[in-house]
């Protein structure tokens, strides 16, 4: 393993100048041997351990799985009227903590913002592995989910009668599966340079085979290269508008119905804020503990970490000014049963649900105000953890308090969560996880191609590029 010597960060210290976005006196081949020696040192005992925790965790979110398969959905806490329980606010949770990969790689890319090329494979990787997540909830929420295909727009024999179009829950399954489908795609393309660069190095037969069929013959040719930043700049614009739709359509299942609480028009800027907030926040969980564990610093630099916390610091205010307006439209408005509806979610049946919601989410992202916060990495966990709960808490407190209490007082009714319903909330995190480690050990965490693309080469030598990246040989004149 390749013996690294932390420098000393000053990538803050001199605002008003533009500082360097890798520090260390780093050239391309030492990028190379940063990055790769992740994959090619021997696996430390911890991995083993956070990777055997996390797949007990998984395979307990299968067996529950089987059992609410086997056994219907009254394992759950759901009844009349909270018919939506914790599935789908794992659900909206786990499909906004999916929106900072592609905001990340995506716009902050079209508008050349060079900083996110340290981080951006965190990011989307927690993207892809978020969505997934996301996807097995509504599919079990079903309930006879050996009958799914009945939501296909196929003719349906059984039914004799199509989809319903004009209901969100069907826009749900376009958003979605085509978020995820770019998503993957995006994602798998900015990773062929690397992985050549992987497969070029591994001594391992079997990772050699494996490397080479994803890297899909890459030589590092000139042609190649001006095809892939044509290929990866489509993929960008396909995926930047996907921020801002696909939440939008998520929270048009709750925004055009008729319910106190869920029927107004904040919700579509507003859960797009949430999703980016707390995309953010998980990023600042992940990265802070790799950059420490793998010796990142020079990489990812606390220029990064602080950019991220005002992104955090700017979309937890906008979330804020959200709940403050839901309030103030309801007051407005005039309209007695909605003013009752927010009363209630702050003073009613559940009031710790929306004032932990409150505390996460607003309070604790305003001490980014403080430089010594955002460049304090345990600190910026800290509350990174508190964003992550925070808006778990808000899809819980939108979806189950709006349903508790209703319109006619003779149709309220009270949810009260079952031990299915914490093992499943837990099993998600264990398939996230189980997820993420894989990747960590396997696959390139950080974009090595697009961070030599931004470094400063004032004496650069083409023999510090190492072997994958690069073929005299095979430039086409």
């Amino acid at each position: 393993m390749a013996t690294v010597n932390e420098v000393i960060d000053t990538t803050i210290d001199d605002p008003g100048n533009r500082t360097p976005l890798v520090i260390g006196g780093h050239n391309y081949g030492s990028i190379t041997e940063l990055v790769c020696r992740i994959n090619e040192s021997k696996t430390p005992i911890a991995w083993y351990i956070a990777f055997a925790v996390s797949l007990m965790t998984l395979g307990m979110f299968g067996s529950l799985i089987g059992y609410l398969v086997f056994t219907g959905v009254g394992v759950w806490g759901n009844n009349n009227p909270v018919y939506w329980g914790f599935p789908i606010v794992n659900f909206v949770f786990w499909v906004g903590i999916g929106h900072a990969g592609t905001l990340i790689s995506a716009i902050l890319f079209i508008f050349r913002q060079n900083w996110r090329t340290s981080i951006n494979r965190f990011a989307e990787a927690m993207t892809i592995f978020a969505v997934a997540c996301a996807g097995v909830f509504p599919a079990v929420h079903i309930g006879r989910v050996w009958v799914f295909y009945w939501l296909f727009p196929i003719p349906s024999l059984q039914l004799s009668m199509w989809p319903q179009f004009r209901s969100p829950l069907l826009w749900d399954v376009f958003a979605v599966s085509t978020y995820a489908t770019v998503s993957v795609i995006f994602w798998y393309t900015g990773m062929i340079p690397d992985l050549a660069t992987l497969r070029d190095r591994t001594k391992n037969p079997i990772l050699r085979i494996v490397y080479s069929v994803l890297s899909l013959g890459w030589t590092g040719s000139a042609r190649k290269w001006s095809r892939y930043e044509k290929a990866y700049t489509l993929f960008a614009a396909l995926a930047a508008p996907l921020v801002l739709s696909v939440h939008t359509i998520v929270s048009f299942d709750f925004a055009v119905s008729q319910l106190p609480g869920w029927h107004t028009t904040i919700f579509p800027p507003y859960f797009v804020a949430g999703a980016v907030f707390s995309g953010f926040g998980m990023v600042l969980t992940l990265m802070v503990p790799a950059r420490q564990i793998f010796g990142l610093h020079d990489v990812v630099t606390k220029r990064h970490l602080e950019n991220v916390c005002k992104i955090l610091l700017a979309t937890g205010s906008m979330v804020g000014y959200a709940y403050a307006m839901e309030f103030f439209i309801a007051w407005y408005g005039g309209n007695l049963t909605e003013q009752f509806a927010f009363v209630n979610r702050a003073f009613g049946l559940t009031p710790w649900a929306y004032w932990v919601m409150v505390s996460c989410n607003v309070i604790s992202p305003q001490l980014f105000w403080f430089k010594f916060c955002r460049t304090t990495p345990w600190i910026m966990f800290v509350i990174s953890i508190f964003v992550n709960i925070g808006m778990w808490f808000e899809r819980f407190v939108i979806t189950v308090t709006s349903l508790q209490r209703d319109f006619l007082p003779s149709s309220w009714g009270e949810f009260v969560p079952t031990w299915v319903d914490y093992g499943m909330l837990i099993g998600s995190f264990g398939l996230f996880f189980t997820l993420f480690l894989l990747f960590v050990r396997f696959g390139p965490i950080v974009a090595m191609a697009e961070v030599k693309s931004v470094m400063a080469h004032p004496h650069h030598d083409v023999h510090d590029i190492p072997q994958g990246d690069y073929h005299d040989d095979e430039v086409d004149h």
